[in-house]
């Protein structure tokens, strides 16, 4: 690594991790001001706060913004090199551009890394506390769920309705479970109600009957003793939050997709965006980091200023484009995995575009 990889990489590093401390600061203090009567309220103490949710609060925020964070740093630390004639002079002693950009990608390729380890495990880990905060102290009323009328595959050829439960009692009422041999009916149980026994899935029936089927003919048994029996469901079936999916690790969004997926239910959709999200916006910094290099690196009239403004326009162009794609993924319109890429795709496009009328 040359004296000059080793100069920009401390540029692009050290401004990046100033900007992302500097935002932080804002983010906080904007978040404190708009929850502090929900502190005072509540019964929480300092270190809930500063531990259980602030540190949580700070990882998520920098995994949401950190391509803008990285596209604002390389914007204005090449501004200011580029104001001195320091880029200028760098391509003049016959270095290419394409060699003046390696140690741009080779410090952006450590904040990928970086923010793919953050939004695939360590982000969602720190989310259980700070979702589990909130839902206490703050948005009490998240809570989401179907509690009547419910329709669950619980295996390949088992389906289970239920007519209503309590989430107090953890109890089912009206439960019917149907089963089925090469798209045939073979049985159906009917219970009044159904009680949850904890793990591994056990549940207890009151009054059940059971009718079985073998072609033509049908029997019929009723019983009035409890029976003990596991069936493939948990009272978390029952309830979900609208953002329970951040606080899952991408294992345990593959196993959640799996689940829904093999039970019918679109949430799998939701998990699947989150999933591929976190993989994509990491891979944003690279294009963010060869665009701020592209518009930053020539010297204009305007200056810093004017590098800055195109910078923010293009990163606020970028979230606006990622939550229309977001948006057409979640109602189906188009692949999960290539809603979630459009926008990289096209800023792509554009940074190749910047790079073919970039100075050089």
């Amino acid at each position: 690594m040359h004296t000059l990889d080793r100069y920009l990489i401390r540029k692009y590093l050290s401004t990046f991790f100033f900007a992302v401390l500097i935002f932080t600061l804002i983010s906080m203090a904007i978040d404190f001001s708009d929850k502090v009567k929900s502190f005072i309220e509540k019964t929480c103490t300092f270190k809930e706060i500063m531990v259980d949710y602030y540190i949580g609060f700070v990882l998520n925020m920098g995994g949401l913004l950190l391509p803008l964070y990285v596209l604002i740093a390389v914007v204005f630390f090449t501004s200011r090199l580029a104001f001195n004639a320091e880029i200028l002079s760098i391509l003049n002693a016959g270095v290419s551009f394409q060699r003046l950009l390696r140690p741009y990608l080779l410090a952006a390729g450590a904040v990928v890394a970086l923010h793919l380890a953050l939004n695939h495990f360590l982000i969602p880990t720190t989310n259980k506390t700070r979702l589990k905060f909130e839902r206490t102290y703050v948005w009490t009323e998240q809570e989401k769920g179907k509690k009547a009328n419910v329709h669950f595959l619980v295996g390949p050829d088992v389906k289970v309705y239920i007519q209503g439960y309590d989430k107090e009692k953890q109890t089912a009422t009206g439960l019917r479970l149907e089963k089925f041999r090469n798209s045939r009916l073979i049985s159906i149980l009917d219970a009044q109600s159904a009680a949850w026994r904890g793990e591994p899935n056990r549940w207890i029936l009151n009054n059940y009957s059971i009718r079985t089927f073998n072609g033509l003919r049908e029997s019929y048994q009723r019983f009035t003793t409890p029976l003990d029996t596991a069936i493939n469901l948990v009272p978390q079936d029952f309830i979900w939050y609208a953002n329970q999916n951040e606080e899952m690790t991408s294992f345990e969004l593959r196993e959640a997709i799996a689940r829904d997926r093999s039970r019918g239910l679109l949430t799998s959709r939701s998990y699947e965006i989150e999933l591929h999200r976190r993989t994509a916006d990491a891979f944003t910094i690279i294009i963010l980091t060869i665009i701020g290099l592209a518009v930053a690196g020539r010297k204009v009239r305007g200056g810093m200023g004017l590098h800055l403004a195109i910078g923010i326009g293009l990163g606020a162009m970028y979230i606006l484009l990622s939550k229309f794609t977001i948006s057409f993924a979640a109602s189906g319109n188009v692949p999960v995995a290539l809603g979630m890429w459009i926008p990289n795709i096209i800023f792509t496009a554009v940074a190749i575009w910047l790079v073919t009328r970039a100075q050089k």
